[in-house]
């Protein structure tokens, strides 16, 4: 891993040298844009539409319009802005962990011990996971002004951005209000205990990536034809349901309590049979 930022972390006159790195990474497949008759490789240029010639990197800068008129922020400008220079993650408030909307989660870091020291860093630690609560931060990361929390996750300090409030939009639709009896409302309850169990992520799986990944590799070894077919099977469409019927709620309700029971079963005497063998 490698750190793509350093700082401290400070709370009153306390402060907590650290590293930090980004916690997550995508596994989708990177792939690039071809032309389809030829397989030539798509190129984006970025051109002035005054001129008409192409522009470096360096000669960019950027504009802001507001509808009248627009004015050039140059770089310089830029680097010039005093939260563009902060190297501090500034505790702003403790708050309870229960008060923090999942909505305005964002991107996790792992925030590792900076210099020789790390007793600041375990007080901190020990401070958040005691008394049960997020430390709610602002910090800058490249050249942006961001709001975070920081959080214990396996004995590391996690830092996880948070959107800002203005950042949040209310659903511009009317909310639907339904009369639902207590038999539905048991039912529903029982279903949902049917499948209820721990979380355990390791148990998904992105099908569309697998799917995909077996397909490169089939052309990387097969060439640019292969039979999909015989590489992912046939798969049969399921019915939709589409045939305009009403669904009964309650019926189905009752299905698919009965449906998630038999798998349950089944798979627990998957497990015994596993055991005494």
């Amino acid at each position: 891993m490698r750190a793509i930022w350093s700082g401290d972390v400070s709370f009153g006159l306390v402060t907590v040298p650290v590293k930090l790195y980004s916690a997550t990474t995508s596994h989708d497949v990177s792939m690039h844009q071809v032309h389809d008759v030829d397989g030539g490789r798509i190129r984006y240029q970025r051109r002035c539409e005054v001129c008409d010639r192409t522009i470096d990197y360096k000669n960019i800068d950027k504009a802001y319009d507001d509808g009248e008129k627009s004015v050039i922020i140059t770089k310089e400008e830029l680097s010039e802005l005093p939260a563009d220079e902060s190297k501090e993650i500034a505790v702003e408030q403790f708050v309870p962990k229960d008060q923090i909307d999942s909505m305005v989660l964002d991107k996790s870091y792992y925030l590792e011990p900076a210099g020789k020291n790390a007793k600041a860093y375990v007080l901190l630690r020990r401070t958040l996971d005691a008394s049960e609560r997020s430390a709610i931060v602002t910090f800058t990361l490249r050249t942006k002004t961001r709001l975070g929390v920081l959080r214990v996750r396996d004995d590391v300090i996690v830092l996880q951005g948070l959107r800002w409030a203005d950042e949040l939009r209310e659903p511009e639709f009317d909310v639907p209000q339904s009369k639902v009896s207590k038999k539905e409302q048991d039912m529903a309850a029982s279903l949902v205990e049917s499948y209820s169990e721990d979380f355990e992520p390791e148990r998904f799986t992105d099908e569309y990536q697998e799917q995909l990944q077996t397909l490169i590799e089939e052309k990387l070894e097969s060439g640019e034809e292969i039979d999909t077919e015989a590489t992912f099977g046939d798969v049969d469409e399921e019915d939709d349901g589409g045939d305009g019927n009403v669904v009964d709620l309650m019926e189905a309700l009752k299905q698919s309590v009965d449906e998630r029971r038999k798998k349950s079963d089944g798979s627990k005497g998957q497990k015994k049979q596993q055991k005494s063998a």
